[in-house]
């Protein structure tokens, strides 16, 4: 399983506390912006939807992420922390922009 579809199955469920914690919704929005302006070229994108952050270079940057919080020996919390929030982030923006490739043990049917 790729690191960003071992991200999503960890953290969609958390999508269901978005209806009931406006402040985690918050967060994890401008944890979405902080990562779109982080992986994204400079300058204006001359339109008003943001582009879809790269597949490689969200990939990248989340294994770099995990690395950090296996080295700080992080353990998910029952609340929502830095790392949480990022998280979600990374998981939002895979499922808003379909970053996922396609499973390669489970071919498309035909």
């Amino acid at each position: 399983m790729s690191p960003l579809a071992r991200i999503v199955h960890a953290y969609t469920p958390r999508f269901a506390e978005f209806a009931f914690e406006p402040g985690f919704t918050a967060a994890v929005d401008q944890h979405v912006a902080e990562l779109r302006d982080r992986l994204s070229p400079a300058g204006p994108g001359g339109t008003l939807a943001p582009a879809a952050p790269d597949r490689d270079d969200l990939t990248d940057y989340a294994l770099g992420f995990l690395d950090g919080l296996a080295e700080l020996d992080w353990r998910e919390p029952a609340g929502h922390d830095f790392a949480v929030c990022r998280l979600t982030a990374i998981t939002w923006l895979v499922h808003r922009h379909d970053l996922l490739e396609p499973a390669a043990d489970h071919p498309r049917e035909r």
